[in-house]
Parts: C-alpha cells; sequence; structure tokens
C-alpha cells in the first residue's frame, strides 16, 4: 500500500499516454524548472531519488516534514473547489471528515452538490480532544442532529481518533462495508485530519511484527492548505483511497494567525474545560482572539472549551474595550494586533454553547444575553449544546 511516488496516467491532446510525477506528501506536479512555484525539486536531487527509488517529496513537503517551514502557495480558493467538483462525476464512496472540536467550521458548504449522488459516509476526527467524560453514543446522536440541520444524510457517522488504532480499524472495516469496491476519496476542510488519518490507515495496513509501524507518507501541519491535489493510495489493483485538497473555511480562526500562534487554533491533547461564575456586566477574554460578554441574565457559570493553553482573563464588561485597546498582544495574547474586532449579540434560553470558528466555545446553562466579539471575518455559531 505504500509508495515511492505519485504517479498519475493520463491522455495529452494526440490521445499518447503521458505519465506526471507528482509528490507523494501534498499531491503536486513535480517541477524542475521554477523554484518558485508548486512541485519544485532541484534536478539532481530529482535524479538521485529516481536512480535510488527513494521516496519522492517537493522541496516545500521536504521543508514542512523537517523544519516545519511552511511556504505560501499560490492555489486560490476556487482552485480547491474546481479539484473537489471532479467527483461528483465519479461513482464513488465520499469520506467526509469533520473536526469534532471544530463541527461548524469543518462542515462542507453544497457538498451534495460537490459529490453528487454518492454514498457519503461521515468521520468525525479528533475525539481524543474532547473530555473523556462524553460518551461517543451521546457524541455520536448530537452529530446526526447537526449533520441533518445542514442538509447532510450520511450512510453512517463514526467518531474516530487517528492516533487510536482500534478506531482505525473499524474505520477501515466501513470503509470497506460502504465502498462496494468502488474508489474512496476523502474530503474535508483545511486542518481535520484527513491526511492524517489515511497515513494511520496506511500505518495499520502495513504494519506487522517486524514493521511495527511506519513513518507518515502523507504531510500533514497545523498549517492550512498542506495537500495541494488528490493524492492516490491503491486500495487494489482497481481502486484506490483519495486523499483531497482540504477546502478552505475563511470563517475559522487558523486562516487569520501567525504560524506561530496556530497551536491555539489546533489542540494536541485533551481540552480541560474550565467554569466561570459571572455576574452581568462581566467579561472574558480568550487571550486577544476572541471576548465573551455577559450582559444580562442570572449569576450562572460559564464554561469554555479551549485548547489549555489559551489565557482567559476575566473583567468588567465596562472599560473591556479600552483594555483590550491598550494590552491586545501583551496581557491578552495571542492577538491580531490591529485587527478589527466585529460584535455579535445574542439572545439565549440556555443550554446553548457560543463557539468561536477554529478556536473553541463557552457554553451557556441559562437564559442570558451574550456578545461575542471576534476578529473580522471569523464566524460566530451559535448551537445546542455539545457537553
Amino acid at each position: 500500500m505504500r509508495t515511492k511516488c505519485v504517479i498519475i496516467r493520463l491522455m495529452n491532446d494526440n490521445e499518447t499516454m503521458m505519465e506526471e510525477l507528482r509528490c507523494i506528501g501534498c499531491g503536486t506536479i513535480i517541477q524542475t524548472e521554477d523554484k518558485e512555484a508548486l512541485g519544485y525539486l532541484p534536478s539532481g536531487a530529482l535524479k538521485k531519488k529516481m536512480e535510488n527509488d527513494e521516496e519522492m517529496y517537493c522541496q516545500r513537503c521536504f521543508r514542512l516534514r523537517h523544519y516545519n517551514e511552511i511556504v505560501p502557495t499560490s492555489l486560490t480558493d476556487e482552485d480547491f473547489l474546481k479539484l473537489l467538483k471532479k467527483i461528483g462525476k465519479q461513482n464513488a464512496l465520499i469520506v467526509n471528515v469533520v473536526d469534532i472540536f471544530d463541527f461548524n467550521g469543518s462542515l462542507i458548504p453544497n457538498l451534495h452538490k460537490l459529490t453528487g449522488n454518492n454514498d457519503l459516509l461521515m468521520v468525525a476526527n479528533k475525539r481524543d480532544i474532547l473530555p473523556k467524560s462524553l460518551k461517543v453514543n451521546k457524541l455520536t446522536n448530537w452529530l446526526k442532529e447537526q449533520a441533518s440541520k445542514s442538509g447532510l444524510k450520511p450512510k453512517d457517522i463514526l467518531v474516530t481518533s487517528a492516533k487510536n488504532r482500534f478506531d482505525v480499524t473499524e474505520l477501515m472495516e466501513n470503509i470497506e462495508k460502504y465502498r462496494k469496491g468502488r474508489n474512496v476519496y476523502v474530503v474535508g476542510v483545511t486542518n481535520v485530519g484527513k491526511s492524517t488519518l489515511i497515513n494511520a490507515i496506511i500505518k495499520q495496513a502495513t504494519a506487522s511484527e517486524e514493521n511495527p509501524g511506519s513513518q507518515d507518507v502523507i504531510t500533514t501541519s497545523r498549517f492550512p492548505g498542506t495537500t495541494l491535489d488528490m493524492i492516490e493510495i491503491p486500495l487494489d489493483e482497481q481502486t484506490a483511497i483519495i486523499d483531497t485538497p482540504g477546502i478552505i473555511h475563511r470563517g475559522q480562526m487558523a486562516h487569520y494567525l501567525k504560524p506561530e500562534d496556530l497551536k491555539y487554533v489546533s489542540p494536541r491533547k485533551e481540552i480541560k474545560p474550565k467554569t466561570y461564575q459571572l455576574n452581568s456586566g462581566q467579561t472574558l477574554f480568550f487571550g486577544g482572539l476572541a471576548r465573551f460578554d455577559f450582559i444580562r441574565g442570572d449569576k450562572q457559570g460559564f464554561t469554555g472549551y479551549f485548547d489549555n493553553e489559551i489565557n482567559v482573563h476575566r473583567t468588567k464588561l465596562e472599560g473591556a474595550t479600552e483594555l483590550y485597546e491598550k494590552h491586545a498582544g501583551e496581557l491578552l495574547a495571542p492577538a491580531l494586533v490591529g485587527a478589527t474586532m466585529v460584535r455579535k449579540e445574542f439572545k439565549l434560553e440556555g443550554k446553548t454553547d457560543v463557539v468561536f470558528s477554529g478556536l473553541g466555545w463557552v457554553r451557556v446553562p441559562e437564559a442570558a444575553v451574550v456578545a461575542a466579539w471576534v476578529p473580522k471575518g471569523v464566524d460566530v455559531v451559535i448551537r445546542k449544546a455539545l457537553i
């Protein structure tokens, strides 16, 4: 199942067979001419790798994998969507990976239009991030309800973690159950863990007593837009599982952060909820990235579900704006210094989550009037409480 490179065969204008050599890490075409363009690999390195039958990674993937260095890409949102629209013309199983921690921000708008009439299997990844007290059955029912509200009708919903071997085994069994001999396209927005899951499947499929685990084949990172084109991993002689580029969801906080601050929106460990007893007229700052105002209502405990490293600062609502303007990036860090903060007010009946897309959420247990502040462009969503 493991490959040294990705070779795509296609027809040219004269209908003769051609081959494209593609990076196994991100799927882009390997080229040796333009250092600034996608897929660049020095000609000497390419020749050496081909002679030694070594794994083929473009220079961008090599830097990302070994030095955590991101090189900006020239691809646009429309480029990604054009690639995914091809899926709707295929007879295939669609595996839609969503991020449990950022469920609303990881839904693909108009997914049914992109995938046509193909069967859909939803995989809710990163369950290891949520508190262990949340039972899988309850989470699955919540996901089914939310998916239905979004117009999605998956054949099944699996709650999984790429870190858990048993979860990966169950995922492989369900993919085989639903694909019925067809290709499998794995789709999702950026940073939901698509490539991580596929790497886990490859490791599982190739593991043995002599080789208990291999290194990741597909390049993964916290940086949005790591996978640039479709990457095929053979399932048998006729079919493959295909990793697709992540659709960029501009409402997510990650697209507005500096690379060094992405860790605050991509938790790697189980989040530890924190509850704050607030009176009306009090405010919570989550670093300098978001703000929650309790405007009116009875005293109650608001629970925040954010990365454990996020600094939460409690203050009075009166003067909170001046505090932010004076201390953003210092006392209130990390922050998008100079960003325009947008205010959204909500009247809630209780047992509601106020979601800061890609950052986390606050659970409001009782009736209250609240306001959420986020950098302009970031989404705020109200939903039935997850926990």
